[in-house]
């Protein structure tokens, strides 16, 4: 493996203080059923696996397709594609996390361009600090109905510059999935099945791909939840599963730092995990609309992942039921 490039900006000193190692917590029986009741009474709830130490103590259907079906994963397929960057940097596909991207996607540069997208790094991509306008949320139907995305997204009028705050946008996400096929002559599927489906053992099938063919980076992945469950441990176990190393255990402490936060929830944000504390637990997790989510507090050796009907927005109750699951100082 080589070794990271700017090493030190990797790993801060918040990420060095989060072991791997299990802490002794005793399983509250009593508190578990209360979640499991609280998760039956949200409608939009699919399914939810809950593992400690790798045992699965849960993995329950509360709707929509069995457990071992693939389902929509929305935003939490942005941890995949930050997954994929990280690989790629350690095989040098990338210099690195300053490396900027204006010379890979020259030819989608729009007519005399802003200074500043020659500026913008991939460090600032995967912790949606481009400064470039987003396509999310009232923006995403104009974007993915326009004939070539990632010109699209770099033809977006700056708000911030490079490097300012958080603006959450699947188009910074979908630049990583461009970077990464014209890097590597490869589409992105091809990387994911071959970088983590087959090291990990799961299904990775086709998703949407964008008019020019790329997949679309960040949001409609299709995995199971027992799928989902494997790449969580992935993080959790720091990166080595079945003794096969798939990421770097410093890109996962990376992924984990906080370089910023949401403007809508103020959570921390690293690259594309979200970062909390519950009684002083670091708890981290990817979230995607309508209730996709992957919890993972390292601390007690615990992997959350629920699926949830992806037409309805979820509510903070969903959340709320995640962190209850499994540990008896957090509720």
């Amino acid at each position: 493996m080589r070794p990271w490039r700017r090493r030190a900006a990797l790993v801060g000193p918040a990420a060095l203080a989060v072991p791997y190692a299990t802490r002794e917590q005793p399983l509250e029986p009593a508190l578990l059923g209360r979640a499991l009741e609280t998760a039956a009474g949200l409608t939009p709830l699919h399914s939810l696996i809950v593992a400690r130490d790798g045992r699965i103590l849960v993995a329950r259907r509360f709707g929509g397709p069995p457990l071992d079906r693939r389902a929509n994963i929305k935003s939490v397929s942005k941890a995949v594609i930050v997954a994929l960057v990280g690989i790629a940097i350690d095989r040098g596909v990338f210099t690195g996390l300053d490396q900027t991207i204006a010379p890979l996607l020259a030819d989608r540069l729009p007519r005399n361009p802003d200074p500043r997208l020659h500026a913008i790094t991939i460090d600032h991509l995967l912790s949606m600090r481009a400064g470039l306008d987003r396509t999310s949320c009232v923006n995403y139907g104009r974007w993915v109905t326009s004939p070539d995305w990632v010109r699209h997204v770099l033809s977006r009028p700056f708000v911030a510059d490079p490097g300012g705050p958080m603006l959450y946008s699947t188009g910074d996400s979908h630049l990583l999935a461009a970077l990464l096929t014209q890097a590597t002559g490869r589409s992105t599927l091809a990387l994911a099945r071959e970088w983590l489906g087959a090291p990990l053992g799961i299904k990775i099938p086709p998703w949407p791909r964008d008019p020019q063919g790329i997949y679309v980076g960040g949001n409609d992945m299709l995995l199971s939840p027992r799928d989902l469950l494997r790449f969580a441990e992935l993080h959790r176990l720091g990166g080595v599963i079945g003794g096969t190393r798939v990421l770097r255990e410093d890109w996962i402490r990376a992924c984990w730092t906080p370089r910023t936060a949401s403007r809508f929830t103020g959570a921390p944000h690293g690259y594309a995990w979200f970062l909390a504390e519950v009684n002083g637990y670091p708890r981290f997790y990817a979230w995607g609309f309508g209730g996709q989510m992957i919890h993972i507090v390292p601390r007690l050796g615990l992997s959350v992942v629920m699926t949830s009907d992806p037409t309805q927005r979820s509510g903070g109750a969903m959340g709320h039921a995640a962190i209850c699951i499994g540990w008896s100082t957090a509720c």
